[in-house]
């Protein structure tokens, strides 16, 4: 039992009509040779007649070696002893649709950072990578559908681990604390601009009122704040582990001012709609708050010159 190898579900091999990540090693008359990823690089043959739909003029245009390819299983042979000249199994490319591709992707790239966290594991414990799929990943599998999404599970939840019998307490202690690394989600930032102006009686009175409601709904899971650029711009911004949750936030904020400032004669105008932003979008922001702030010192300076000269 090798220490480092080991293909990726409990299955020895992909069943017939499955989607599976390859890997193309050679190209010859007949067809591509390929490698399966997710089931410890065994090997796999796309005919030619299975490379595209349409007639084919050159074969390096449909594919190339070094390149991952999402493909059907046609056929597997399970007998060792019977290899067929194409390796045990035969797939096809021109029967994959854009929508399977995407499927194969997520689930491949999920699997591959299991078995990423599982081999540093089996490395750093000496443990064969085979034992740990046995009585970790195999089962977590099943019961969650993806061990990935367990692991992310358990960060927060330990229970995950309740029915799990681990090899040893060093398997235990070196997973939990490797996953805790890979895999607890960073804060992401999200960011909205806006302009608010009322000329009615309430002014400024109301545009704060207004921006107020912002952070009216805020808890210690999120917060929403709001910063001045100049008048009337203004920036709503908040960090959270959910992207989706922190645009949603900011677009209910939104809605929020706008009906406050609208009820007093003004109007909320989104020069920017919420989304994620990078330290470089912060850093522009900040650039132009800077900007800002001078050209309003340089204003009140020019004024208290002009009193002067008077």
């Amino acid at each position: 039992m090798s220490l480092t190898n080991c293909r990726f579900y409990e299955d020895k091999y992909p069943e017939v009509d499955s989607f599976v990540m390859v890997n193309v090693k050679q190209i010859a008359e007949m067809g591509a040779y390929v490698k399966l990823l997710e089931y410890d690089n065994i090997d796999g043959m796309i005919l030619l007649s299975e490379l595209s739909r349409r007639r084919i003029r050159s074969i390096q245009k449909l594919i190339r070696i070094g390149r991952n390819e999402v493909v059907i299983v046609l056929r597997v042979d399970k007998e060792k002893g019977k290899v067929t000249p194409f390796g045990y199994i035969d797939l096809s490319k021109r029967r994959v649709s854009p929508e399977d591709v995407i499927k194969c992707e997520e689930r491949y790239n999920k699997s591959k950072a299991v078995h990423s966290i599982m081999r540093h594991v089996a490395e750093a414990t000496q443990t064969p990578l085979e034992t740990l799929y046995e009585t970790i990943g195999w089962p977590l599998n099943q019961k969650y559908g993806h061990s990935h999404d367990a692991f992310k599970i358990s960060i927060t939840n330990p229970s995950v681990w309740d029915e799990i019998t681990f090899p040893s307490d060093a398997v235990k202690n070196e997973l939990q604390l490797y996953i805790s690394s890979k895999l607890t989600p960073h804060p992401t930032k999200v960011r909205a601009d806006i302009e608010v102006t009322c000329f009615g009686y309430e002014g400024i009175d109301a545009v704060k009122d207004a921006l107020r409601t912002a952070e009216a709904e805020n808890t210690p899971e999120s917060q929403i704040k709001v910063k001045l650029v100049a008048p009337p711009l203004y920036v709503l911004a908040s960090q959270c582990l959910d992207k989706t949750a922190g645009v949603k936030g900011l677009e209910d904020a939104i809605v929020r001012i706008t009906e406050r400032i609208q009820a007093n004669g003004g109007n909320c105008t989104v020069k920017m709609a919420p989304k994620a932003v990078t330290e470089q979008d912060d850093a522009i922001l900040q650039e132009l708050m800077e900007k800002r702030e001078r050209e309003n010192m340089q204003v009140s300076g020019d004024e208290d010159s002009e009193a002067d000269d008077e």
